[in-house]
């Protein structure tokens, strides 16, 4: 009809979007006015007081669930108007729609499906216009592996690498078990980041200042924690780790022939719980076949495999390229560390060895690749991009994963004092 006026697709949408809050808000008008009408005056009010409180004290469950259902849909709103404000919509207007919700430390995790019609590169595509539509820091979109409809959302309000970590969340514990992962860090989201280290070594480069003694420590502190953990260290300067060595079975210092014979024996060992295993049918050990973890720790990597008489250096890198090759199923753990990460300090053949690979701040992208592997760097994972001011920042890089940015914990020299005297008790006790 002529001069009527036109619906307004906004303030219907705006409406739908409020949908169940208006139910709940009539359904509390109800309650208003049937109050009002049994107990008269106050009652109204009275009688949703009290139904409230009922809610909140006496049903919790229903309390908790009204409240995250209530926070999902502020959500949901606050999503959907940026997605319409960067035109992110599907055939007939249809949208992404959250799914669920969770608060992270960085700031909020949302898992959120397309429409048909549309698919997650879209949402991809308009990352950096929804951070700006949302006022953010970053939004990164992950599609899910199963289910190509649904994409993983991250909306970064602040970054958790740009302050300092909480403590280690081991740093009070009276023992500590290395069949269970060590915490090592909290990633860009803020949530903690551990390694286990059985049937794993992992290799460790940075640049001088970088963090890389700090994060050594605390899986050092792990290793000597537990009672049960033989410990054998290599420390070409005898400084960074000599508050360990009386909890250590053998320290070896800059000197390659005893760094050769300690490989050797080391290799010995391995050949000796290798008979063991082959006795028992076994392929690895396990915790309950009483074999002990051995966790052998080098810094210092470049000192044992480029110094002294060519002769003793071959010793020493083919102690040490048997000993990663073959120890893990045998329970011999090498964490390595050097803070020059350069081609002829760590070969190829090294580097491939070992399961966990971390680099910390390094001078050029090639350094980072050098711990890394080739051809990350160019993906923009490298560790050169790394703030120097910000210590113990890095990527880590798992078996067959994609190297996560984190920043280690941090622990300060009256820590370490503090847990090697706790280490050297317990294992006295023993």
């Amino acid at each position: 009809m002529r001069g009527a006026s036109p619906r307004n697709p906004r303030a219907a949408s705006a409406a739908w979007g409020w949908r169940w809050e208006l139910v709940l808000g009539l359904c509390a008008g109800a309650l208003f006015e049937l109050g009002a009408m049994t107990l008269g005056g106050a009652g109204g009010g009275l009688l949703v007081a009290g139904v409230a409180a009922v809610v909140a004290w006496r049903i919790p469950r229903l309390h908790h669930a009204l409240s995250r259902f209530l926070r999902h849909r502020s959500v949901d709103r606050w999503f959907t108007r940026a997605l319409r404000l960067c035109g992110v919509v599907g055939p007939w207007g249809t949208r992404p729609l959250v799914r669920r919700s969770a608060a992270l430390p960085s700031g909020m995790r949302l898992e959120v499906s397309v429409p048909v019609g549309q698919h997650t590169g879209h949402l991809l595509q308009a990352a950096p216009a929804l951070a700006a539509a949302l006022r953010v820091r970053e939004v990164r979109v992950v599609m899910d592996p199963a289910d190509a409809s649904v994409a993983h959302v991250t909306v970064v309000r602040r970054d958790p690498l740009a302050r300092p970590t909480p403590p280690w969340p081991w740093l009070e514990l009276s023992a500590t078990s290395l069949w269970e992962p060590v915490p090592l860090g909290v990633d860009e989201e803020g949530l903690s980041v551990g390694v286990l280290l059985p049937e794993h070594n992992l290799l460790l480069g940075g640049e001088p200042g970088g963090g890389k003694s700090a994060a050594l420590s605390l899986l050092v502190a792990a290793a000597a924690l537990d009672p049960s953990v033989r410990i054998t260290l290599f420390d070409a300067k005898q400084v960074e780790l000599s508050c360990w060595a009386d909890v250590a079975d053998r320290f070896v210092g800059p000197d390659l022939e005893d760094a050769s014979l300690a490989l050797s024996a080391l290799r010995q060992e391995m050949d000796e719980r290798y008979e063991a295993l082959l006795a028992a049918r076994r392929r690895k050990i396990a915790p309950e076949d009483g074999l002990a973890l051995h966790v052998v720790v080098l810094d210092e990597l470049a000192f044992y495999l480029r110094g002294a008489e060519r002769a003793t250096r071959a010793k020493v890198a083919e102690g040490l390229r048997d000993l990663v090759s073959r120890g893990r199923a045998a329970g011999i753990v090498v964490l390595a560390a050097t803070q020059k990460p350069d081609h002829e300090t760590v070969p190829t053949w090294v580097r491939d060895l070992f399961g966990y690979r971390m680099a910390l701040r390094c001078t050029t992208k090639e350094a980072s690749d050098t711990v890394l592997g080739a051809g990350w760097a160019a993906q923009g994972y490298s560790a050169a991009t790394v703030d120097p001011r910000l210590r113990g920042v890095g990527f880590l890089l798992a078996e067959g994963g994609v190297p996560m940015k984190l920043r280690t914990f941090y622990l300060a020299d009256a820590d370490v004092a503090g847990l090697a005297a706790r280490a050297g008790r317990l294992r006295g006790a023993r």
